[in-house]
């Protein structure tokens, strides 16, 4: 499977640890969206899409994210150590770390993981060199999919190729 797209939006200096909002095109015909490049405590990382894990209200049965303190329907108050209960492991013992997302999308092993994220911080650090070049036009997320892939004037956004995966 061929990598052929890596988009890179940067974000503002002062955003904390959120360094950069990616897409990743495989094969020209297959994208994934919202991956995010983290400043971590052992250097930045590739952060898959993800998703807030749910539970239901026992009043109204309402899907509640886990850290809501009441139901987005009735207003009935939640047990907040309810995500607690809903982190053991497969062992049974408690998780000391509350699981609260769930990926949507992830590469399966680890050399895959390590292949993507290699590429992705390579096209990352190219866009905070260009960044710094007079008249940067950052990349444009917010395209429609039928606009990622036409020729584009010099202003349009760029479209940075890959190898294999």
């Amino acid at each position: 499977m061929q990598l052929s797209e890596i988009r890179i939006s940067l974000c503002p200096p002062h955003g904390g640890r959120l360094k950069a909002f990616c897409s990743l095109t495989f094969d020209n015909t297959f994208v994934i969206r919202d991956v995010k490049l983290i400043d971590g405590n052992e250097g930045i990382f590739l952060a898959m899409p993800a998703r807030k894990l749910c539970d239901r209200c026992k009043r109204c049965g309402e899907k509640n994210h886990l850290r809501a303190r009441f139901c987005n329907n009735c207003g009935q108050r939640l047990d907040e150590n309810r995500s607690m209960r809903a982190g053991g492991n497969s062992n049974g013992h408690a998780n000391p770390r509350v699981k609260l997302h769930a990926d949507i999308a992830h590469p399966i092993n680890a050399e895959c993981r390590h292949e993507i994220e290699q590429r992705v911080l390579g096209a990352f650090q190219e866009e905070v060199e260009r960044s710094k070049q007079p008249g940067y036009q950052p990349v444009r997320m917010d395209m429609d999919d039928d606009d990622m892939h036409e020729d584009h004037h010099a202003g349009g956004p760029r479209v940075r190729s890959t190898g294999t995966v």
